[in-house]
């Protein structure tokens, strides 16, 4: 079984304690609010505006016999750079206060997230920074753009409320192939179990922010 497909089924059971998040279920259902959808965004762009750094840092921590992945890294950054901004003007496009989600602070599991998996990649093996790409990607391909479509319809929001939803689930769709390609390349097993390792931590604790943004303060916001 190639490296990809064993991190998929290694990784199941955190996956599911992700896709069971209430949220998720209303916001397919078309139940989710719109005060929830800004809720999402805000958090979203706490952890959006990280990825570029965090990919810098794990670039600049890889060992040479990873060269390969240190130019993989300088595609990603390219493709990523200014995605916070495309969230900030959904919120805006939805009503929301973007200058004050720039300047306020993410949910408290938003914030463990980004964390750990700076200090993961600081003070363990930097190649676990792809056990987030693994979540992040995947769920949106498995989510966002369905999402979006039910969203628009029952929010009756304008379609630039969801460009970070729709883009996503298109360009994760190339970015997934371009990533199985990757892991089927790594070889140590040491790098191999920290990416596992970290892809099950993070889907608990995306799963975390998701889980947040049920909370009833969230039901009853205004924008």
């Amino acid at each position: 079984m190639d490296f990809f497909d064993q991190l998929q089924h290694q990784t199941n059971a955190e996956r599911e304690y992700l896709l069971g998040a209430p949220i998720i279920h209303a916001a397919l259902a078309g139940t989710a609010t719109r005060a929830q959808y800004i809720a999402f965004l805000t958090q979203a762009y706490h952890h959006v505006k990280h990825t570029v750094p965090l990919l810098m840092a794990c670039g600049a921590r890889l060992p040479e016999r990873l060269e390969w992945l240190r130019e993989a890294i300088a595609e990603y950054i390219e493709e990523e750079i200014g995605h916070q901004e495309w969230i900030l003007n959904d919120i805006r496009a939805c009503g929301g206060d973007a200058e004050a989600v720039r300047h306020g602070q993410p949910a408290l599991p938003t914030e463990l997230m980004v964390a750990y998996v700076y200090d993961r990649i600081a003070r363990h093996n930097p190649a676990i920074f792809f056990g987030m790409v693994n979540v992040l990607e995947g769920t949106s391909i498995a989510l966002a753009t369905q999402a979006a479509g039910v969203l628009q319809d029952k929010l009756g929001l304008p379609a630039k409320a969801f460009s970070y939803l729709t883009s996503h689930g298109s360009l994760d769709l190339e970015h997934i192939e371009f990533f199985k390609r990757l892991m089927n390349r790594l070889d140590d097993e040491d790098d191999k179990a920290a990416v596992v390792h970290t892809a099950r931590v993070v889907y608990r604790l995306y799963g975390d922010i998701f889980r947040s943004l049920s909370a009833p303060e969230h039901d009853h916001a205004t924008a």
